[in-house]
């Protein structure tokens, strides 16, 4: 009687524990540390891989945007030539796309904003990114730590390296009614993120 109540139990409650199943983008590709994927912009297509022993949250939490195809459809709004650029957070239209709660900032990792690196933007407090990146369109020292924190970097570029200096040169402008200094004056969309099978 007391062997069949368990078993009653364990069947009941046996869903219960597989829908607490993580969420967070830990879940993709578990065991592989150095995830890619594939960004199919309206300029080529970009391969970035990711770094997940260096930035695990971080690199859990971009896995999770793509997962959730959030990042389709998205723009790339700030191009500043020789420096950054950055998107992942507003749709063509500009409308800012939801977030995911804010992210510890894993900027003392080791990882450098080298020369097409791909780090997380965020606001002046040091743990707000969400979701907006950038790539590094030189070695941005400034954007490392130091006595205050960095800017986390997650990955690099692996492939589509002229694509990125391409964005890097485009014509930007300033709009005025969204407050976005370094616009491009085309928009350069992001129409697909999609993650690669493992190697």
């Amino acid at each position: 009687m007391l062997r069949s109540l368990l078993l009653c139990l364990a069947l009941i409650t046996a869903p219960a524990f597989a829908a607490k199943k993580a969420d967070d983008g830990s879940q993709i590709q578990p065991d592989n540390y150095y995830p890619r994927v594939k960004l199919e912009t309206s300029m080529g297509d970009i391969v970035i891989e990711l770094d997940r022993r260096k930035a695990p949250i971080t690199v859990n939490n971009f896995l999770r945007y793509v997962d959730k195809r959030s990042y389709e459809e998205t723009i790339f709004h700030r191009v500043v030539p020789g420096f950054v650029v950055q998107g992942g957070g507003y749709t063509v239209d500009f409308d800012e796309k939801p977030s995911y709660p804010e992210i510890y900032n894993e900027s003392g990792n080791g990882l450098k904003n080298s020369l097409y690196s791909v780090a997380m933007a965020r606001q002046n407090d040091p743990h707000t990114a969400t979701r907006q990146f950038f790539f590094n369109l030189d070695d941005n020292d400034s954007l490392d730590p130091g006595r205050n924190w960095g800017y986390t970097v997650f990955g690099a570029v692996v492939e589509g390296y002229e694509v990125v200096d391409a964005m890097g040169e485009v014509e930007t402008e300033y709009k005025a009614l969204l407050g976005f200094a370094d616009a491009p004056v085309e928009p350069i969309i992001l129409h697909k993120a999609t993650v690669l099978p493992e190697l």
